[in-house]
């Protein structure tokens, strides 16, 4: 197993929002949303297999349930996807500090 570390430079994560913090509670945020949803997605594809009775199909679908499941290991994780997003200018926030100026 190798792993996939990319260092990230902080001034360009604290950029947008002035705040590392701030960015940070951002991208945090939206992999939570990110997680939940393809938590979601996998959870309804697999349910298509749930079954109570054994029969010689189980097999097959047991490998449909393997090749799904390893197609999500291989997905990129939520925070990296997030983060990308994040520097890529793709997300929508609002900062507490600039609604109550409005």
């Amino acid at each position: 197993m190798s792993a996939s570390l990319i260092t990230r430079d902080l001034e360009k994560i604290a950029e947008p929002t002035g705040n590392v913090y701030e960015s940070i509670s951002i991208i945090s945020k939206r992999s939570r949303q990110i997680s939940v949803n393809v938590k979601e997605e996998l959870n309804s594809k697999l349910a298509e297999f749930a079954t109570t009775v054994d029969n010689l199909e189980e097999i097959f679908e047991n490998r449909e349930q393997i090749e799904i499941s390893k197609f999500y290991e291989r997905m990129p994780k939520p925070t990296t996807i997030a983060t990308e997003e994040f520097l890529a200018d793709e997300l929508v926030y609002r900062l507490p500090e600039s609604e109550e100026e409005e």
